[in-house]
Formats: C-alpha cells, structure tokens, sequence
C-alpha cells in the first residue's frame, strides 16, 4: 500500500501487521513520505526497516541523524537480546546496509536488540508493545536470513499462516488470464529471456493457440541469439513464433545518440511501432503481453508510492492509444527468483528458465557512448568469450547476471612489437536473487584471467579488459 492509504481503510479488521518499507527520502525532509496518523494507535504489530524504522524514532522522540559517510553493503550484526524477529537464528548475522540518516539512540521504552559496529542503532523493539525496526534490510538476498526475520514477524508476531508459492500463483494467475483475455487474442513481444519465456508459456497455458508470440531482432541482441531463440520455441507447444528482422531501422535511429535514456526510449519507441506494424497483420488481436517484473516497475515509476525512479524501462507504462491493444503483465507483482520457480513449473528447459537476465534495450546500454555496426561486433564476441568460459568452468549457474560492456574510451598497449591505441572492456558479474540489491561475483583469478586472455587476443579492437567489483547500491547492475 502507498503511504497515502487512509487510516480507515488499515484499521479494516484484514490487516495482521504493517510493515513501515524503506525509501530513497530521509526522515527530515518536511516533503518525505509518512504514514497515515493514528497509525501507531492501533495497537497492530509493527516493523520498520531503515526509513521505516527511523519514522519510528522519530514518533517517539529521537532525532534522526544524518551520517558523515553513506553505508552501503554487507555488515555483521551481533544479537544481544531475545526478541521475536530473532527465533531460530544464530547470535551472528551477515545482513545489507543502505543507509545515510540513522538513530543514535532507542526511544524511551524501547531496547535495543542488535548491534554492529557502526554508531547506529542496528534494531530494537517495544518492552511492552509488538513494535520493531531495523537498520538493514531483511527484504534483500544478501541479508543471509533476511527471510527468516520477516518469517518471524509474519509468523510469531503478526500469527499469520503462509500459503503463496509458484503453484498458488499459477492456480490464481491461469483462471485469470482465461477470464480477462476471453476468446481474444494476445500478442506476446518473446525476446527468449526467463521473463518473456516465463510470460509466454504461462499465457499459452491459459488460452492456447490464441497467443502469438513475436520475436524482434533490434540489431542489438547477444551473438547467435536469433537461431537459439528460434530453435527453443519453436519446439514449444502452443506457441505461434513470428521473427521480425528489424535490424536496420534500430541501427538508423540509434546511429549518433550517447545518451542512455534516449536509448532506451528510443528502442521502446520502435519495439511499440513493431507490434503496431504486426498487430495490423493479425485479426481479433486484444491484447499485448509484456515480461514486466516488478524490479521493473518499482525502479521505473512510482506506482506503490514516491520510489525513486532509477530508470526508464520499455515494459513499463501503457501503450499509446493508436495501438488499440490491452496490456497484460502477469508477472508484474514477481520477482525474478519466483518468475523462475513459475518457468520451472510450466516445465520451460532450463537453459531459459536459468538464463542470465538481458535488458529490453540490449547491447544499446552496454556499449557506453554511440551503437555502430564495428562497436557491436566487438562487444558481442567479448560477451560470448566471457559466458563461454563461465559455462567452461561451471561458473554460469552460479553468478546470476555476468556480461560484458564496450566502453568509449581507448588506452595504450602493446601487441607484438607494435604499440596500440585501442579499446577497453569491462566485466560485470553479480550475485543477486531479487536484483533490488546485488554484489559482485568473487571468480577465481585464474578464470578471469583466461577470460581476459581470450578477448584481448581474439577479438580485434581490444587491448584492456577490466573487472567490475562495485555493489547495488550504490551501483545498478548494468552500468546505463
């Protein structure tokens, strides 16, 4: 719920607990969100993660500080007090800090029950009331038990009975994709990645043959991506493949622009025309299907409340009126890890379901700077060299996005005797089950290293190859 939701409408008798989220905003600015008034009347279980847990402070009388430098990352939490949110976990926790602003001290009648290192307050609880907050962020994979934490809330304070999974959405999602969509027909823009995958199949389920799926070459896509696209689904049941080679025209209006949003706005722009085009082609069409997750809506638009918007995303939004077509995103509430578990249950191949994850706008917001014929080539046979040697070494499986990124600066080297002036590529690999946050990969030297080898002497126009070791926050996972 956005923090606009009325107070009335909390206070219905549905609601066991309310978890106060954490927020780009700080606590002292006069325009931050804040939750309804008589929120903390209510005598309902409580729990702050860090904004969340510092509007707590600040209702009970503690000023909130601003620190001299932002924490970022991992931290070690020590548990110095019993409390609900602790059942079951060890006395030590790894847990993600996203910070700038925090509480020196607990308010009166509260105690704390963590603490790191750090100055902060890490949590603390209410001696007499079911109200907690915490500095870090359980919500995020790299907070080690961050999912037994909100369990317990869940579970042993709220006394809420959990019964959400892949199969109770597919139970939910099916009957309700067949309600909405009818005896119309829907066209699905598939670019061969888990969540246009995810999204297609689980629409076939629904309504069979009236799907039609739609795969765009943009000019931008990974090496030999078309052929593997084709031969997956073609195999696939229920699903009619058109393929679209819109190389050109991509190229044409992508030629001279730097600036990432514009191309991603760009590459939305003519993906929505494509569809128009195919659309026109196609009787009784209704609907178009989009993959988008809900990283993407929360890091696009402000849809659940002021989140910052990190990016544009093409999936995101509606779609202008002259396309005539409803939009379905049956994903839109997932995250990638649970899309996953759904792909596995519609029995997608798992060279899709585990498939790293490619941005709507391609090899356009890997190459830094303008998008020419000779700038992709090279990235495409660097990108290839990288995920090659991952699944040499059984590394693919176990980073969750690795690529590589064509960046528009050249550096001196030496090839043979001679001296060159050349390119730079950089690697990115993550380790990440939601992509909300995100750290980076620790691959053995010696792959990297290989790796390294390989595109300086096998792809022409490369003579640096860099290692990216930057966090999510305070980086993204793609670098535009």
């Amino acid at each position: 719920m956005p923090h606009r939701t009325e107070l009335r409408e909390i206070a219905s008798g549905q609601t066991r607990g309310v978890i106060l989220s954490g927020s780009p905003s700080s606590t002292q600015s006069r325009k931050s969100p804040r939750p309804p008034d008589g929120l903390f009347d209510l005598g309902l279980p409580l729990l702050g993660i860090c904004y969340g847990m510092q509007l707590i402070g600040q209702h009970y009388g503690v000023e909130v500080l601003t620190r001299d430098q932002r924490e970022f990352g991992r931290a070690r939490l020590r548990l110095t007090s019993e409390s609900p949110l602790w059942k079951t976990l060890e006395t030590e926790q790894v847990v993600w800090m996203s910070h700038g602003d925090y509480l020196p001290e607990s308010p009166k009648d509260f105690v704390q029950i963590a603490h790191t290192d750090g100055k902060a307050v890490s949590a603390f609880m209410h001696e007499t009331r079911p109200i907690f907050g915490v500095q870090f962020h359980p919500e995020v994979s790299h907070t080690l038990q961050g999912g037994q934490i909100l369990a317990n809330f869940v579970y042993e304070v709220c006394h809420c009975a959990g019964g959400w999974g892949a199969a109770a959405f597919l139970e939910r999602a099916i009957p309700e994709l067949r309600d909405k969509i009818g005896n119309k027909r829907v066209l699905c823009g598939l670019s061969g990645g888990v969540d246009s995958a995810v999204t297609a199949m689980l629409i076939a389920r629904a309504v069979g043959n009236r799907l039609i799926c739609v795969f765009v070459d943009n000019g931008v896509l990974r090496k030999d991506e078309v052929s593997q696209v084709v031969n997956t689904f073609a195999a696939q049941r229920h699903v009619n493949l058109l393929v679209v080679d819109a190389r050109e025209r991509f190229l044409r209006r992508l030629a001279g622009v730097i600036d990432p949003e514009q191309k991603r706005k760009i590459i939305g722009e003519e993906f929505v025309a494509v569809f128009q085009e195919e659309a026109a082609k196609i009787e009784a069409l209704d609907f178009l299907a989009q993959g988008t997750l809900y990283p993407d809506v929360i890091e696009s638009t402000s849809v659940r409340g002021p989140s910052a918007t990190i990016k544009s995303h093409h999936n995101v939004g509606g779609l202008p009126e002259a396309l005539h077509l409803k939009l379905v995103e049956p994903l839109r509430e997932l995250f990638k890890d649970e899309v996953r578990a759904v792909g596995r249950l519609l029995e997608l191949p798992p060279e899709i379901v585990e498939r790293h994850p490619f941005p709507g706008p391609g090899l356009a917001v890997r190459i830094l700077g303008e998008v020419t014929l000779e700038r992709l080539a090279i990235l495409r046979e660097a990108d290839a060299i990288f995920l090659e040697e991952l699944r040499r070494s059984s590394w693919y499986e176990r980073v969750a996005q690795a690529f590589a990124i064509l960046l528009p600066v050249q550096t001196v080297g030496v090839m043979g005797d001679e001296r060159t002036y050349e390119s730079v590529v950089a690697l990115r690999a993550v380790d990440t089950s939601d992509f909300m946050t995100a750290d980076f990969s620790r691959i053995p030297w010696d792959i990297l290293a290989r790796v390294a080898s390989r595109i300086a002497n096998e792809v022409r126009g490369v003579n640096r190859v860099v290692f990216d070791v930057t966090t999510k926050p305070p980086a993204t996972v793609e670098w535009e």
